[in-house]
């Protein structure tokens, strides 16, 4: 088994997006979110084939620093996070454009905040009005 997770950075290009290990080189790039976990899950599993080592999807983690995701996720306004979680939005402005660097702790909280939001929207149905 290759060692503990294997973690690819993922970063937005023009084209869409790349990813790559930062322990093996393992590199792939995609159009989309989706299509880059897809490409990166099988170019792993191409790395590693000739070790017959099993990999999945949950031995895969995907890291994007806070500029890429809110690049990418314009929808996700930082003032409604900040909100939302707690947090100053002036802090959470500077950890986005990279002036400050947040610890575990607040890293932690901020995803717990996105994963929130995500859990919200995911179970929302939208009704046509006449």
């Amino acid at each position: 088994m290759a060692k503990e997770k294997i973690t690819m950075l993922v970063e937005k290009t023009e084209t869409g997006f790349s990813a790559y290990s930062k322990d093996y080189p393992i590199f792939t790039t995609g159009q989309s979110i989706p299509e880059l976990i897809n490409n990166a899950y099988e170019a792993i599993n191409f790395y590693f084939d000739e070790t017959s080592t099993q990999i999945k999807p949950q031995d895969i983690k995907f890291e994007i620093d806070f500029k890429q995701f809110f690049k990418y996720y314009k929808v996700l306004n930082a003032k409604f996070l900040a909100e939302k979680i707690g947090m100053n939005a002036t802090l959470l402005s500077q950890y986005i454009s990279g002036t400050k660097k947040p610890s575990a702790k607040q890293t932690e909280k901020i995803l717990k905040g996105i994963h929130q939001i995500g859990q919200e929207l995911s179970g929302i149905n939208l009704l046509q009005t006449a």
